[in-house]
């Protein structure tokens, strides 16, 4: 009974914070973000644009600002003229195919006459769904809600140039106002009515092709390349387009950039397939989170230091890597130091001025009289600092590195080497065990890398080891399914054994060394490279 008490006292109190800060806020999850400025009735005749506003329910007052941030709220409150939306008119005219959004984003899946699909996506989100439904109606739930007003509405429509400009694909947003009247959405109404939105086009199947993806097959989600990756090393993932496509992200101080925000153009070369990356949902680019006491208190390293904000000087490359870091590991196993850097340099180079002053010109008038030049500014610098960022980007994949193979049978060949070098091939193998081809080859230091994961997965895979040195990497080999041999006569200088082998009991044939660290299970060992560990 105390404990209910005080819970109840608890709730009570961060009920009263809430409305002492969010006195102008929608009570329930519904948004109401985009009404006209000026009378709102049925329109007999409707205009082809109108002005608006994204989120005028962010204006709070200035002790509010102070606890919760300034953020984007002038954003967000500032009036744009937006173009009218009529589905009949876009594209020949569009269909409604499926309602999406998930638990933030209010977003609709269209179809055009020629088959291609494209986004209806809200530029007001509403993330309370994340939260339990008790912390939903408290000062966290309030808190929560309240700090969509630090994204920029319109960052994403500033994205295209500069994907353009340094040959990443993407989408071309264009700014869109559903009117109270639109019945076209029938029992959606209710949902778009009286908003913007966003209106792209989506990459998501062969039927999406344009001439902008050139030879491309097909066009497929990160599921699909990383499910084919695994059973064939026939389909590969172009890592250095991809690592384009994340120093771009890193430019934009875009965190949210997990295995859900990519598709992939799919190319035929010879008997390989190859992915190219096409980033989406650019909802966290230029986003300002640490500007109120609150939200620098939560964004620090000890809680949730993955709401970086788009500062001149980039504070924290390790916060904007963390929710990309599952598909990171797995699509940038290949790329060198050397590569970063190059592709950093590449970037700078084609972001010129002009660049990035045409790309911030993407921004309404209005908005851009706000915060287009500080836009500016920040992304020059920020382009500046690219090279430095790209090397601490390098380094934090490299502490630890997964080296995957597929379902069919392998070599994994690691050579150690003096100065702390390990040098591992993984090369497909005929059904004698002969090596056919190499698909894999990268060499790491022992001062860069600590730990080294070979995956075998299913197949009959082969792990030699070999190389007498004084420092190197440890080596953990995963033999997965089927009957894996393991030939270690490697050897490390210091008591801890650099090469650990992780298998079923009759999984595999082991000739050990002094080196070899055997951890035998009774079940067969189910790898966690092809599925996030949750």
């Amino acid at each position: 009974m105390k404990k209910l008490f005080l819970a109840l006292v608890l709730f009570i109190f961060l009920f009263g914070v809430a409305r002492y800060f969010f006195p102008n806020h929608p009570a329930s999850s519904t948004l109401q973000s985009g009404d006209f400025f000026g009378e709102n009735r049925h329109l007999l005749n409707p205009p082809d644009s109108v002005t608006a506003s994204a989120g005028a329910h962010y204006q709070i007052s200035k002790i509010g600002e102070f606890f919760l941030g300034k953020h984007y709220r002038a954003v967000w409150a500032t009036p744009v003229k937006a173009e009218v939306f009529h589905m009949d008119k876009i594209a020949g005219g569009l269909r409604m195919e499926k309602l999406g959004g998930g638990m933030q984003t209010t977003s609709l899946t269209l179809t055009d006459t020629a088959g291609h699909k494209w986004a209806l996506r809200s530029l007001d989100k509403d993330p309370i769904s994340v939260l339990s439904p008790f912390w939903r109606k408290t000062f966290v739930g309030s808190f929560v809600r309240d700090q969509v007003s630090a994204t920029n509405p319109y960052a994403a429509l500033v994205v295209a140039p500069l994907a353009e400009a340094i040959g990443v694909f993407h989408p071309s947003p264009k700014l869109v106002f559903v009117l109270p009247s639109d019945k076209d959405f029938r029992q959606h109404s209710h949902l778009f009515s009286n908003r913007l939105f966003l209106i792209e086009e989506k990459f998501t199947s062969k039927a999406s092709l344009t001439k902008k993806f050139g030879a491309a097959k097909d066009l497929v989600g990160t599921e699909v390349v990383l499910q084919r990756r695994f059973q064939s090393t026939h389909h590969k993932i172009d890592q250095w387009a991809f690592v384009r496509a994340r120093l771009l992200d890193l430019l934009l101080s875009d965190w949210d950039r997990h295995e859900g925000q990519w598709d992939w153009a799919e190319y035929k070369q010879g008997t390989e397939t190859w992915y190219k990356p096409i980033p989406k949902d650019r909802d966290q680019a230029l986003c300002w989170y640490d500007d109120g006491v609150l939200p620098w208190i939560a964004t620090r390293k000890f809680a949730a230091r993955k709401f970086e904000s788009f500062h001149p000087t980039f504070r924290d490359v390790y916060g904007l890597t963390i929710n990309a870091s599952f598909l990171d590991a797995r699509a940038l196993s290949e790329v060198s130091l050397a590569d970063f850097r190059r592709i950093a340099r590449e970037i700078q180079a084609d972001l010129s001025d002009s660049v990035l002053q045409q790309a911030v010109k993407q921004f309404p008038p209005a908005i851009y009289e706000l915060v287009g030049q500080q836009t500016l500014d920040i992304l020059r610098s920020r382009r500046q600092q690219l090279p430095r960022a790209a090397d601490e980007y390098y380094h934090i994949l490299a502490k630890e590195v997964i080296v995957a193979g597929s379902d069919e049978p392998e070599r994994f060949l690691v050579q150690r080497l003096s100065q702390g070098r390990t040098v591992v091939e993984v090369f497909r193998v005929n059904e004698n065990g002969a090596n056919v081809s190499r698909n894999y080859s990268r060499t790491f230091f022992a001062n860069e890398t600590n730990k080294i994961h070979l995956h075998g997965l299913d197949g009959d895979d082969f792990f030699d080891i070999k190389g007498d040195v004084l420092v190197g990497s440890t080596i953990y080999m995963y033999g997965g399914k089927g009957n894996d041999q393991v030939i270690d006569k490697s050897s490390v200088q210091g008591w801890r054994k650099k090469s650990v082998v992780i298998d079923a009991k009759g999984g595999v044939k082991i000739q050990k060394s002094a080196e070899t660290d055997v951890q035998l299970q009774k079940n067969q060992v189910t790898s966690l490279v092809r599925f996030r560990d949750k």
